[in-house]
């Protein structure tokens, strides 16, 4: 089979499993990155990842992940929501759950469908492949525009042309040589709603993102307490934030998902933040099950609830919080500390304090104590 067949067979099989997009790059010609990442990690934008620097070398180059690749096939999966993800911003009695997030884990679902097209292409093209979503040090992102499937936003994710930027991303590397898409310009412009949207002002300059304040790594990646000077900002977001990407006017040319284990399911869009609080470990664990979010863990989840619930200006969320002041995480007991601080009047938060703090032995959670 010729190349430019085993290609049109690679595209047309991509598209029967569900892939919305399918373009490729000539390795050799992917710009390599190694300068642009050391300055991303020099400025400690990437907070606590640590594994972003341990494989920088590698990652800056997929020539580097793999020598004998040739060709990088990057491949999109479409996943617009059917509401307006911002809407769900203004119920702060009720959770904020990034869209991805409200189905199943993209990186099975997408992994699959990839493993299968990969073993199709070495099939036909006699060829070996190595598959891609998400969980290796190679940078889908830049790959994605240097293929053409879309460019990379003023707000650092893909944006296409043709389906907006709620995407999926997924990799194949092969050694064999397929023709080659144009790479994709930036058709972003002077827009900048995506930088001034942030609630935390993650953005340092266009193209450039401060992981250290994004809402989704604060709510996701981040283990520890997060810093006073940001949680009002995180709202009532308890699991990653949308808000860059929902205001991108590309969107008008996204398309719904059609892929149904990566459907939003309806019990998870906007559930009661007191109802999220009462979790148990078991509990989140059932809700959660096949997930993202499960791989946070019960506590840090209910951290973040208890965030929102600080932020949600509702004084009858103040025994949900007041609930968890034992807890046996300090993670969650110091939330509680700061939710009630924000939630109960002085008096009844100064007899809480008097009661309580002196037990504490955390000095985390008595800090919040004592700074609340």
């Amino acid at each position: 089979m010729t190349p430019e067949r085993l290609k049109d067979a690679l595209v047309a099989r991509a598209g029967a499993l569900g892939f919305d997009a399918v373009r490729i790059a000539r390795v050799a010609d992917v710009p390599d990155l190694a300068e642009r990442l050391a300055a991303w990690l020099d400025a400690g934008y990437a907070g606590t990842m640590d594994w972003m620097g341990r494989e920088a070398a590698r990652r800056a180059h997929p020539g580097r992940l793999w020598r004998e690749a040739r060709s990088a096939i990057v491949l999109a999966v479409a996943y617009g929501p059917d509401e307006d993800p911002l809407a769900a911003i203004a119920r702060r009695e009720h959770a904020a759950i990034s869209v991805y997030a409200q189905g199943r884990d993209y990186h099975d679902v997408i992994k699959g469908k990839l493993k299968e097209l990969a073993g199709f292409l070495a099939t036909r093209g006699a060829c070996d492949v190595k598959v891609f979503v998400d969980t290796a040090p190679l940078m889908e992102k830049p790959l994605a525009q240097a293929a053409g499937l879309g460019w990379q936003g003023k707000h650092t994710v893909v944006l296409s042309r043709d389906l907006g930027n709620w995407l999926f991303l997924g990799a194949i590397l092969t050694d064999a040589d397929l023709p080659p898409d144009a790479p994709e310009s930036d058709h972003c412009g002077s827009c900048r709603r995506c930088l001034d949207i942030c609630p935390t002002n993650a953005f340092p300059e266009p193209y450039v993102l401060d992981a250290r304040r994004c809402v989704s790594y604060l709510t996701i990646e981040h283990k520890g307490h997060i810093d006073p000077d940001l949680r009002a900002g995180i709202g009532n977001r308890v699991f990653g934030c949308d808000d860059c990407l929902a205001i991108c006017p590309w969107n008008k040319f996204a398309k719904a998902g059609r892929e149904a284990k990566l459907v939003a399911r309806r019990d998870l869009a906007a559930r009661p933040l007191a109802e999220l609080a009462a979790l148990d470990d078991a509990a989140f664990r059932a809700l959660f099950a096949g997930t993202p979010i499960k791989r946070t863990g019960r506590d840090r989840f209910v951290r973040n609830v208890l965030i929102a619930i600080g932020n949600s200006g509702a004084p009858d969320l103040a025994p949900a919080a007041e609930r968890l002041l034992d807890d046996a995480s300090p993670l969650v007991r110091a939330m509680a500390v700061w939710a009630l601080a924000r939630l109960v009047s002085a008096d009844r938060f100064a007899a809480l304090a008097a009661e309580r703090a002196s037990r504490e032995t955390d000095p985390e959670v008595a800090r919040e104590w004592e700074m609340s």
